[in-house]
């Protein structure tokens, strides 16, 4: 009897659940019509503003007004202006030109006043990571200005929260509050720009560097990474190059970029950026969204001929010395010191504990053109064979390499008249805030030359994009 009740009860415990299963399949159909299911609205739609809107030039004049100045000064860290909270709203509107879906843009979002044919552009600082899934570059936006302040922070133009004298991040708390999407997003179309033409009102701007390639000495057999070099700290600095001049800009990756890691391409080609400035907001850097906004894919690059002497070398004797030691200021004796610019950036003599060498830099003066060559006197290739180049050189304060050095057989103390051929020498690349360390160049196979020659060391640089700061010590010419 007990099993039979226990079989009765079964049976009863499936006839409830098909009765349940049935009752379920009913009601699922009468809720769904078909096998379409409606997909959430994710359309961004307008915003309704409840303000007039400005755009970021009025910002950049606010600013300058309370600077006391015509135009904007980005060397002022110290001033800032504020839009107070009061009933009447205020907005500023742009278009989003950076992303930080790569890593290498934290907690920020450059915005320039057009898709295309920009003008200026600013840096949003926002304590929000990550920005891209819903401010993506081309991305249309509004940023409410009410008590927001604008300043110059790391050299550019910035938007934030005012903290004591200084713009800082906007707490994430409040970023429904202060930006809003627009539903318009638009291709971004960079703006093509010289290496000759960079300028503080240019940063923050998505450019285009046209027919540029990687220092040799950093690419090829023995390239290096974007970021994750044992010496890369917060950011990897790599020299970019320009093929229509001798002119180079900082390459600037973040150590934190997903894409630190890949090797810098060989080639020659475009890049597009955002134009920015180093974080003591000194030296012009390029910073890239994404690994592919870097198109240098030509193999035909633009590289000189240099001087190939294929001769044995080496092993020899001083012929030509020089330590720059006992000399005036501006005068080393039988050296030419000849600024063909006609501006008066020069070499001159210089010291650190004791230590005396040749120094140049264009920083702070002024000068658009800083083209200046520094001459060894005459020396003499008949009496000795192997013959070899070396001397030390400290590169600092780093704005791109624009040292080179040549030598000429038909020097007659005019450089314009002569005829140069560039020496394969690698100049040291110095950390761009400070002092780097002099290392040495060479030994150079110059065996191949004959007769009378000089060495001519020429520093093409500018104020304020090719500043680099180079001190040339312990020339010598080996010989047997």
């Amino acid at each position: 009897m007990l099993d039979q009740n226990k079989i009765l009860k079964m049976k009863t415990l499936k006839i409830n659940k098909l009765i349940l299963l049935f009752v379920g399949l009913i009601v699922f159909n009468s809720c769904v019509e078909d096998d379409d299911f409606d997909t959430p609205n994710t359309a961004v739609e307008e915003p309704v503003l409840t303000g007039p809107v400005v755009q970021i030039s009025s910002l950049a004049g606010e600013l300058a007004q309370e600077q006391g100045n015509g135009s904007l000064d980005y060397t002022d860290e110290e001033t800032t202006f504020s839009y107070t909270f009061n009933e009447n709203d205020l907005f500023m509107e742009g278009y989003v030109v950076s992303s930080d879906e790569g890593g290498n843009f934290f907690e920020e979002i450059i915005i320039q006043d057009n898709f295309e044919n920009p003008t200026i552009g600013i840096k949003l600082l926002i304590d929000v990571n990550p920005l891209f899934i819903r401010y993506e570059p081309g991305r249309k936006v509004y940023v409410k200005l009410n008590g927001l302040a604008v300043g110059i922070t790391n050299g550019v133009l910035s938007l934030g929260a005012l903290n004591g004298n200084e713009v800082d991040k906007i707490p994430s708390a409040l970023e429904n509050d202060v930006i809003f999407r627009s539903a318009e997003v638009q291709t971004l179309v960079p703006m093509p720009l010289a290496f000759a033409d960079f300028a503080d009102d240019k940063t923050n701007l998505f450019v285009q560097l046209q027919d540029v390639q990687f220092n040799r000495n950093i690419v090829g057999d023995n390239a290096l990474t974007y970021a994750s070099e044992p010496s890369d700290e917060f950011d990897g600095e790599r020299t970019l190059e320009s093929c229509a001049g001798s002119s180079s800009v900082i390459f600037s990756t973040s150590t934190f970029a997903d894409f630190k890691g890949l090797t810098l391409p060989a080639g020659r080609g475009n890049i597009d950026a955002i134009l920015s400035k180093d974080f003591f907001g000194e030296v012009f850097n390029i910073n890239v969204n994404t690994p592919e906004d870097v198109n240098l894919t030509s193999t035909d690059r633009c590289d000189p001929e240099f001087l190939e002497c294929t001769g044995a070398s080496g092993g020899g004797a001083a012929i030509f010395e020089e330590d720059f030691e006992g000399f005036g200021t501006y005068a080393s004796e039988g050296w030419d010191n000849i600024n063909i610019s006609g501006t008066d950036t020069d070499w001159f003599i210089s010291s650190f504990s004791g230590n005396f060498y040749s120094r140049i830099s264009a920083f702070s003066s002024g000068n658009t053109e800083a083209d200046v060559w520094l001459v060894t006197p005459s020396i003499n290739m008949d009496g000795t064979t192997g013959e070899e180049l070396s001397f030390d050189v400290q590169a600092n304060f780093d704005n791109g390499t624009n040292l080179s050095a040549w030598v000429s057989t038909d020097y007659a103390g005019d450089p314009t008249t002569a005829t140069w051929t560039i020496l394969d020498a690698t100049i040291p690349v110095g950390p761009a805030s400070t002092f780097g360390n002099f290392e040495t160049v060479g030994p150079i196979n110059i065996s191949c030359v004959d007769g009378d020659m000089v060495i001519g060391f020429f520093y093409e640089g500018s104020d304020p994009s090719a500043t680099t700061r180079y001190h040339v010590d312990n020339v010598i010419v080996t010989g047997n």
